[in-house]
């Protein structure tokens, strides 16, 4: 049918969400949420996922479209709460892949984030793009290098499997030195020829992507 939407939210995210929507069944491994025009075929669809349609959320009525908001809305919220009652900064990543590797990355993301960082961390996003966001919350000096090590981790992964290192938001100061992870030494000093010929005095976003000239 026509999707509009497809988004992904993790069993970790869903314990999160749990804290404002208690009716989240312990037991999901995780939320889909699905936004389109064709309703033929969903009943189907749905058992053939072994999917959890008596405690899944239907709708045809955009007075309805509130329920939904929130309940996308709430993580980011409930991710920022935690992070400042803690008061380590969140990593997260903004890495994809082709969409034939989703699951093998999705599940790399699962298995090593269960060994190095359990219970800190949410998984959601754009799956039906590849690119789902990995939130990893640390709570102490040594989660954080952890959380550290494991965003290098992962952006390597997402190059090996044919993706990129930044889908959305960009690279910025923080994670510019990830693009030497997906672009060889050439390409990045096209880059910054492009970069000076453009802006010569360096005078936008400096220090993003590029170090700014010392003279």
């Amino acid at each position: 049918g026509n999707l509009r939407m497809l988004e992904y939210v993790g069993k970790s995210a869903l314990d999160f969400l749990r804290a404002r929507f208690p009716d989240i069944p312990k037991t999901a491994a995780a939320a889909l949420l699905i936004e389109g025009e064709d309703l033929e075929g969903w009943d189907d669809r749905l058992e053939a996922a072994s999917a959890m349609a008596e405690a899944s959320w239907f709708s045809t009525e955009p007075r309805d479209r509130e329920r939904f908001r929130k309940f996308r809305h709430s993580l980011p919220e409930l991710v920022i709460e935690f992070v400042t009652r803690h008061g380590f900064m969140k990593m997260g990543t903004d890495y994809a892949v082709p969409v034939g590797r989703n699951r093998d990355m999705l599940r790399y993301y699962q298995r090593r984030l269960e060994q190095e960082l359990p219970g800190h961390y949410v998984v959601y996003g754009h799956i039906g793009d590849a690119h789902v966001h990995v939130n990893m919350l640390p709570a102490s000096s040594s989660q954080a290098e952890t959380a550290a090590s494991l965003l290098k981790e992962f952006a390597a992964q997402a190059v090996e499997m044919g993706g990129t290192v930044s889908a959305e938001h960009g690279l910025g100061k923080r994670k510019a030195g990830m693009l030497a992870l997906q672009f060889a030494p050439e390409y990045v000093a096209a880059m910054m020829t492009v970069k000076r010929h453009l802006d010569p005095h360096w005078l936008l976003c400096r220090g993003n992507l590029f170090p700014a000239p010392t003279a």
